[in-house]
């Protein structure tokens, strides 16, 4: 077993560098599954893997494919779950695929550092609704209603959109986005203290209805508050917004020898910046998991009439883990709002809501890694995976008509996956530690 796990990985190092194709990274992605469930020693599966992160990212480069890029989530996964792997060998993997092969692959295709910032967004926002779903067991349909509301805190300032309805030097300079990021975080929060007080007097269904109605009603107001004061531009949206100056930043890659073009600045600088805000946000999540609010959580969501008996209030307990995961949110989507450059009611619809939680029932509900797989997961579904099929079938397959399309079935792909987790692994791709034993027991 130590020696097939082993030429599979090497072949697949032949091949990435002599013939890198999407063939050949289905070989790499067959061998890393060899070496995560054909158990091989320790020794070998840690060498395996250091093989294959050096080959999809040779990969990667040379041939831009990014199921290359589906290869390195993949070791990355490999390195929470499996068992027995040194603590150095992982963070040690985790920070060469996360700070060298992805941005050297993104110079060779930028499409990469689109759809890792994206995977990064998308996978704080899964582990703001994780406290909300996950850890409080709080249904929340409207979870992108607080996305839209960071977005548009700075969109407003950073845009001239402002001179509609205030005196001022507007747009504010690209570095007040720093400032709106924590200034996010209280108007984000106070809108789940708003929208929370109502909402959560309710249990189960009815809480979900309700929030899914008062999201929805966020939408509404971005898409109508153009009149009689132009708050928010309606459907049309905002745009330019400002970015931050990042001048310190090509500086500092050119002193560590990385030259910087202008389709790569800002697509390298914001990659960084939500992994850094990955980082904190996992941070405050174990922290939180660990204190006793993150227990006063757990023991709501088991059971809401034994944790008011052991005196827990339910009310305030519940509105700061509805606040916690609206913060969350709210900061990324100044990012969101930067990165772009523009936004629009269209990103904070119903569907971006269920697809956020979709990703939490995928990954694993109360799972901290279940959270960012189910978001890497199904960011690159929908945003490469379809798409690219779609591309095949349109140029393989022209007789096929139009609405057969794969990516038009987007909503149908995800309710499929959530019914078939739901049939053969309720607890998620990474079950929490509790729900692991809950289920061994059974």
């Amino acid at each position: 077993m130590n020696a097939l796990s082993f030429l599979l990985s090497l072949a697949y190092l032949g091949l990435a560098f002599l013939a890198p194709s999407p063939v050949s990274h289905l070989f790499g992605l067959a061998a890393l599954g060899v070496t995560a469930f054909l158990r091989p020693s320790l020794n070998w599966r840690t060498l395996n893997l250091a093989l294959l992160t050096l080959a999809f990212t040779v990969g990667l480069m040379r041939s831009g494919n990014t199921l290359g890029l589906i290869g390195l989530v993949g070791i990355l996964v490999a390195l929470t779950t499996l068992p027995r792997i040194p603590t150095g060998i992982r963070v040690l993997l985790a920070l060469a695929i996360l700070l060298l092969s992805v941005p050297l692959a993104g110079f060779a295709n930028t499409f990469v550092f689109e759809l890792g910032i994206q995977i990064g967004i998308y996978a704080a926002m899964a582990l703001g609704l994780n406290v909300v779903v996950g850890m409080a067991g709080l249904l929340d349909l409207g979870y992108a209603a607080f996305f839209a509301v960071g977005a548009y805190t700075w969109a407003i300032f950073g845009s001239e959109q402002a001179k509609n309805f205030m005196q001022g030097n507007f747009p504010l300079p690209g570095e007040y986005m720093y400032l709106f990021m924590g200034i996010a975080i209280v108007t984000t929060a106070l809108t789940g203290l708003v929208i929370g007080l109502p909402a959560l007097r309710l249990r189960g269904d009815y809480l979900a209805i309700v929030t899914l109605g008062l999201g929805e009603v966020v939408r509404i107001l971005a898409n109508n508050l153009d009149h009689p004061i132009n708050f928010t531009n309606g459907p049309q949206g905002i745009t330019p917004v400002q970015r931050p100056p990042i001048d310190w930043f090509r500086q500092l890659m050119a002193t560590l020898g990385v030259h910087l073009d202008r389709t790569t600045d800002y697509q390298l600088f914001f990659y960084f910046l939500v992994l850094l805000m990955i980082g904190l946000v996992v941070l405050v999540n174990v922290n939180l998991a660990n204190s006793r609010f993150g227990r006063a959580w757990v023991a709501i969501r088991e059971d809401e009439v034994a944790a008011r008996s052991m005196g827990i209030p339910l009310l305030p307990t519940k509105l700061l883990a509805f606040m916690t995961g609206a913060a969350f949110s709210g900061v990324m989507g100044v990012i969101f709002a930067a990165q772009r450059t523009f936004v629009s009611p269209e990103s904070f619809t119903l569907l971006a809501s269920i697809t956020i939680l979709g990703m939490v029932i995928l990954g694993g509900m109360g799972s901290i890694p279940g959270a960012i797989l189910g978001a890497a997961a199904l960011t690159i579904l929908n945003l490469d995976v379809l798409k690219t099929f779609s591309e095949f079938v349109r140029t393989s397959l022209p007789q096929i008509p139009n609405q057969v399309d794969p990516a038009k079935y987007e909503r149908l792909v995800f309710g499929l996956i959530l019914v078939l987790m739901m049939i053969f692994r309720p607890e998620g791709l990474i079950p929490e530690k509790r729900h692991r034993a809950e289920m061994e027991e059974a």
